[in-house]
């Protein structure tokens, strides 16, 4: 069957072209179904991030327009929030997140150095418990760093404040930190699995920084 193309040069020679209607179509169907006319279409994300905030324009319009009938302005606000909320849900993930996320690292039951924490992580892991693996590992790698004088002592400090500070005294582990501390956050407060591979990346960040020197010697509670 002629392309579009066909048509189009044919049309361009001067030579007469009759296309039937349902054919023509189906050719321009095809044609406009090329990729090099899509290539700077909007992704799926971008498509239905579109169409969301299309409805919320839509639904504002209708809420402004609805506001003399209390029933469907109800109506109307109800359906917004739960837009909203989905949008929100999607954007940020699961209510309360950011909250957990910032809970106290170590626990209220007292002070335990770091070859202690080192040892539960350990058994727990020797288990197969790797939930508890990790957060102990990580409680011992934090302690650690106390230790050394490289983290002042402080009750409430969290795995990513923890990650930050050491940052600053051992730069070149700085980025490993932090992905230990978001690594330690999914697991211990968000909705990632643990796994032997997680614990072993802690407990190896771990040893790593017990042979790395800090960049200076400066207790980090001093003036």
């Amino acid at each position: 069957m002629p392309t579009w193309g066909d048509w189009a040069r044919a049309a361009g020679d001067g030579a007469p072209v009759t296309v039937p209607r349902d054919p023509a179509r189906e050719a321009a169907r095809e044609e406009l179904l090329k990729p090099e006319y899509h290539r700077h279409d909007p992704g799926l994300l971008q498509r239905i991030t579109n169409w969301l905030w299309e409805q919320l324009d839509n639904l504002l319009g209708q809420l402004g327009n609805a506001a003399s009938n209390g029933t469907t302005g109800l109506i109307l606000f109800l359906v917004l929030a739960v837009l909203l909320g989905g949008a929100l849900w999607w954007r940020l993930g699961r209510p309360g997140r950011a909250a957990t996320t910032a809970a106290a690292l170590f626990a209220a039951d007292g002070p335990r150095t770091a070859a202690e924490h080192r040892a539960a992580a350990q058994r727990h892991a020797a288990a197969g418990e790797w939930t508890q693996a990790v957060r102990e590992q990580m409680r011992a790698l934090v302690r650690d760093l106390e230790e050394r004088t490289l983290l002042d002592p402080r009750p409430g400090r969290t795995a990513d404040e923890a990650a930050a500070e050491a940052g600053r005294h051992l730069p070149e582990q700085a980025v490993a930190l932090r992905e230990a501390a978001r690594l330690f956050d999914d697991i211990a407060y968000g909705d990632r699995s643990a796994d032997q591979a997680a614990y072993q990346r802690l407990a190896e960040l771990d040893r790593q920084l017990r042979q790395t020197r800090p960049s200076h010697l400066t207790p980090a509670g001093a003036a």
